[in-house]
């Protein structure tokens, strides 16, 4: 496997145009939301059977699913914009089909059954070499002698991720704290993920599989059918009032907890990226981010880049009324201290 590079930030931070970016390169293979996409469970301890990494691969996200039931689908979930055999109503979508393969390929359903029919041969073994392998399968089919994986949501994953590939680089892309937490409070993704937070403070607990069932019982109703398979996700989640100054103060903790796990890993496998530097200096940012990366800075890439860059997002939370923006402002402080920004 070539260089192996992780691009890991809060979301809504431009990384989704940044995998538009990096899939552009013809030396890159682009993996978009992969470890988003398998959830928790992607880096089991010990060998892992052929049959088993298949399921982590194959087996439907349960969150994004219900999601979708709900009708809230996150605009990351690419295979519901054209969708094939699969359903979250009937089949369930594979966690691989969600985001990861229609961002490399027109026919999702055609590459995963070549993939499953390759990597059901595979022998027992530690995780991170079936996912060395996947990447190698991937780089032979699509070109490439770099890879790249892109998750939204993924500082947390900063640890687990080290320690199953310990050569890997990082990236942190970060975004001005305001406008992030504004763009998280429109997002059906982080509002879902601010009220299960909110349950579960309400409830005492850090995971959603620690509840019990006399705690589940006594939830508002306002919060238990979050746990359900299907709900009604506009009025549950988007229409719901929630003040834009907590989304705040989730970004300013996931990057203050971000900070710290990236600063743990050697300087010279680790960089950032700030989306105000790649709007206003595109062909430079992504210049630099080559040369991270291992790949050259090829010309007409640097200048396609900058057309996947939507500078009219910037600064949006200076629309909002003085009083919002200044509780918003102070709400992001300590995520803005945490990035040497203030």
């Amino acid at each position: 496997m070539g260089p192996l590079t992780f691009i890991v930030g809060t979301g809504r931070s431009g990384s989704s145009a940044l995998s538009r970016i990096v899939n552009a390169h013809p030396d890159l293979l682009s993996l978009n939301e992969l470890y988003a996409s398998l959830g928790p469970g992607a880096l089991p301890p010990g060998q892992v059977s052929a049959a088993r990494f298949l399921r982590l691969l194959t087996d439907p996200n349960p969150v994004f699913d219900t999601l979708i039931r709900s009708g809230v689908p996150l605009p990351e979930f690419l295979y519901v914009r054209k969708p094939g055999r699969y359903a979250a109503a009937t089949t369930g979508i594979p966690a691989l089909s969600l985001m990861v393969l229609p961002h490399l390929t027109d026919d999702p359903d055609g590459l995963l059954d070549a993939l499953v029919a390759e990597v059901a041969g595979w022998p027992c073994r530690p995780v991170a070499e079936h996912y060395a392998a996947l990447f190698d399968l991937l780089c032979a089919r699509f070109g490439g002698t770099a890879v790249v994986e892109r998750s939204g949501y993924s500082l947390e994953w900063v640890p687990r991720l080290n320690d199953a590939f310990p050569t890997a680089r990082f990236v942190h892309l970060y975004r001005d704290g305001p406008d992030c937490a504004l763009s998280m409070s429109r997002h059906p993704g982080y509002r879902t993920i601010a009220l299960l937070r909110q349950l579960m403070d309400r409830c005492q607990v850090t995971d959603l599989g620690q509840l019990t069932a006399d705690q589940v019982r006594e939830l508002p109703p306002d919060l238990a059918p979050l746990l359900t398979p299907e709900f009604d996700g506009q009025a549950l989640v988007m229409d719901r009032p929630m003040p834009v100054a907590g989304f705040g103060a989730l970004w300013s903790e996931l990057i203050g907890e971000g900070v710290a796990l990236l600063d743990r890993l050697p300087e010279q496998r680790r960089t950032t990226l700030a989306y105000e530097a790649l709007l206003d200096a595109p062909e430079r940012e992504l210049a630099r981010l080559a040369e991270f990366v291992g790949v050259p800075a090829h010309p007409d890439w640097l200048a396609a880049g900058r057309a996947h860059l939507d500078g009219s997002r910037r600064g949006r939370a200076l629309e909002l009324p003085a009083a919002e923006l200044a509780g918003l402002r102070a709400s992001c402080a300590a995520g803005t201290r945490a990035l040497g920004l203030a």
